[in-house]
């Protein structure tokens, strides 16, 4: 077997077994698809006051300038769809919300393939990334042949959907490289016309500073008061284009206990949500992403929705 393909299925039959849905490679170089469009969004304001998005434009379209001499970008998928639900009379959040937060789980997974890596092949010079630097995760996922950017603007899968987290080593070793797949969201546009603040403003293009995830999460300030009635509940980000989209169906509960939410999570109800005590908040949200929000921007999002 040709040293590449070697590689290729040694990196790829390992990240299985440290519980990776799925694992792609693709060559490191310049993303000229991406270029025009992310330059575009950015001039037209999507991006709302998230300013970290126009730092590091170079970087985030060439991987090369983020780790000397890279090669390849290994994409991965790890699933994080619930097996249980909160219930019905609750104010909802965001399903990735509900166990620990994933930098960590994920981190130390590409911890672990990283020494893998060195330890089997010899000395690899790479970085592993987890939503935390400037990498374009989807677009890459999608060049390495793990799904297609659907027109809510997360990658897709025929096999799972969408209810997954990408992360990428980007590393100095060449590999074998796949091939994108073909774009199955045919004439549908479940998400576009489900989406409770018209934040998909086109297929494939969505307007970061309309969505519910970035007026709960992202923003800062005072939610405005035009926003009222419309957010359909969602205090903690918002799954709406996902839930709604026909691929989800065969979504399938992950395997990751450290994803598991706190009971009191699924129980409380929005009597419940409206009393919680930053006590309560602490021991729910321990190892959660919710803490990014704070107790106070929580109490600030459920005070918005009554």
């Amino acid at each position: 077997m040709e040293v590449k393909a070697k590689h290729t299925k040694l990196i790829k039959t390992e990240a299985k077994r440290l519980g990776f849905l799925s694992c792609g490679v693709s060559e490191a170089n310049f993303l000229e698809e991406e270029a025009p469009r992310l330059e575009q969004w950015l001039q037209q304001g999507m991006h709302g006051e998230m300013g970290y998005m126009e730092n590091h434009f170079d970087k985030r379209l060439d991987p090369r300038l983020l780790v000397d001499g890279a090669k390849s970008v290994v994409s991965l998928l790890l699933n994080y769809y619930p097996g249980q639900a909160q219930t019905e009379d609750a104010y909802k959040i965001s399903k990735y919300a509900y166990g620990q937060d994933y930098h960590h789980v994920i981190k130390s997974k590409l911890q672990a393939l990283q020494e893998f890596i060195s330890e089997e092949i010899g000395e690899v010079q790479g970085r592993a990334f987890v939503d935390s630097a400037p990498v374009l995760d989807k677009a890459w996922a999608a060049k390495s042949g793990l799904g297609w950017m659907g027109k809510h603007s997360n990658l897709l899968t025929q096999q799972v959907g969408s209810f997954y987290f990408i992360a990428e080593l980007i590393i100095d070793l060449e590999l074998e490289y796949d091939t994108p797949v073909t774009d199955h969201c045919g004439t549908c546009t479940a998400c576009l016309d489900a989406c409770p603040t018209q934040a998909i403003v086109e297929p494939y293009v969505v307007d970061g500073s309309k969505c519910i995830s970035y007026f709960t999460i992202e923003l800062k300030d005072e939610i405005p008061n035009t926003m009222k009635g419309s957010f359909d509940d969602w205090m903690f980000g918002c799954d709406v284009c996902q839930d709604v989209c026909p691929w989800n169906r065969f979504s399938k509960p992950h395997n990751e206990p450290l994803f598991n939410p706190q009971p009191e999570l699924l129980s409380m109800t929005k009597a419940d949500w409206e009393e919680i005590t930053e006590e309560v908040f602490k021991k729910v949200f321990q190892k959660s992403a919710v803490k990014r929000t704070k107790y106070q921007g929580l109490k600030r999002n459920i005070h918005f929705l009554k």
